[in-house]
C-alpha cells in the first residue's frame, strides 16, 4: 500500500498526466496534490466535490445499485477523471486527475488511476 505523496507521484507518470490531488468530498479539501500544469488543484478539488455530491445524490434518488467508478469530464484540450476511492480507509475521498487530451490515452488513463486507488493506503 502505497502513501498518499507515493501515490500521487505514481499518478503524474501516466501519459498526459497535468496534475493530481486526494481530495475529500466531505469538505472539499484537498488533502494532496501534485503538478498543475496552470491549473489550481485546490478550485479544482473544491469544484470536482460538488460534481461528486451532485452525482451521488442522483443516484440515490434514481434508486441506482452500486457506486461511480469513475466520472469524466471532456473539454475541449483535456480529459478531467474523478475516481471515487472504494477502499474502507478512502470512504468519502476521491482522486482527480487532469490529462492533456492530445497526449492522454484515456483508456490506459483509467486503467492506471484504478491501479494507483489500489496501492493507495490514507
Amino acid at each position: 500500500m502505497a502513501e498518499t505523496d507515493i501515490a500521487l507521484k505514481e499518478a503524474m507518470t501516466i501519459e498526459g498526466a497535468l496534475g493530481v490531488a486526494l481530495v475529500d468530498y466531505g469538505s472539499g479539501m484537498a488533502l494532496g496534490v501534485l503538478g498543475g500544469a496552470g491549473l489550481d488543484l485546490t478550485v479544482a478539488a473544491a469544484g470536482n466535490t460538488d460534481l461528486v455530491r451532485a452525482k451521488m445524490r442522483t443516484m440515490e434518488m434514481l434508486g441506482l445499485p452500486g457506486g461511480i467508478e469513475d466520472i469524466l469530464v471532456t473539454l475541449t484540450k483535456q480529459y478531467h477523471l474523478i475516481r471515487p476511492l472504494t477502499s474502507r480507509s478512502g470512504q468519502g475521498l476521491f482522486l482527480y486527475l487532469a490529462l492533456d487530451r492530445s497526449r492522454a490515452n484515456l483508456a490506459m488513463a483509467r486503467h492506471r488511476l484504478k491501479q494507483v486507488e489500489g496501492t493507495l493506503e490514507v
